[in-house]
């Protein structure tokens, strides 16, 4: 039994759509980045601090994952509110960022943790547009506020690399693990 350790309904339908049959236990953690943490090792460890956290049975296969927005060594997680939304909005705009999901796929007898990365550039916004974005309520949920499967889709000139990365889980590469266990 694969056993997804994210309360992320994105998540939840990537591995749907794939055919990828799983059960959904929601991790509680903190998500803190540590002192000099890279991006890459703050998603992998939360990754695994989440699959970790999780209880199993025999032959379960738990499955952590974290995302987060960069902008250069900057990370943009869920915004607080409007405000912090349109801040992110602003500093995106016009400008490539970087989205790194860590994963961690733990058995009885491996543990695997890994991740992807993903350039996406977005388009100069107006004011107006991250006011009738932000107002839109979609962005509070979502790290970097926006989301590129929703109203955000208009913001993004272009993606390099994986786009389920960018949704929260690179499914191909979850995918790749499994069937190596």
């Amino acid at each position: 039994m694969l056993i997804l350790a994210s309360a992320s309904p994105r998540r939840h339908e990537l591995l749907l759509a794939a055919g990828i049959p799983h059960v959904v236990r929601p991790a509680a953690i903190p998500e803190e980045r540590q002192g000099g943490e890279s991006p890459a090792s703050f998603v992998k460890r939360l990754a695994e601090e989440k699959a970790r956290s999780i209880p199993r049975q025999t032959g379960d296969v738990v499955l952590g994952a974290d995302t987060a927005v960069c902008l250069e060594e900057a990370i943009f997680g869920k915004p607080s509110d409007l405000e912090d939304a349109s801040r992110m909005l602003r500093a995106l705009s016009g400008r490539t960022h970087s989205v790194y999901t860590g994963i961690c796929l733990l058995s009885d007898r491996r543990l695997i943790v890994d991740s992807a990365l993903t350039y996406v550039t977005f388009a100069p916004l107006s004011d107006n547009e991250i006011k009738d974005y932000t107002r839109s309520g979609e962005p509070l949920d979502k790290a970097g506020a926006y989301a590129v499967q929703g109203l955000a889709s208009k913001f993004v000139l272009s993606i390099e690399g994986c786009y389920q990365n960018v949704v929260g889980l690179p499914v191909s590469l979850v995918y790749h693990h499994l069937k190596s266990l």
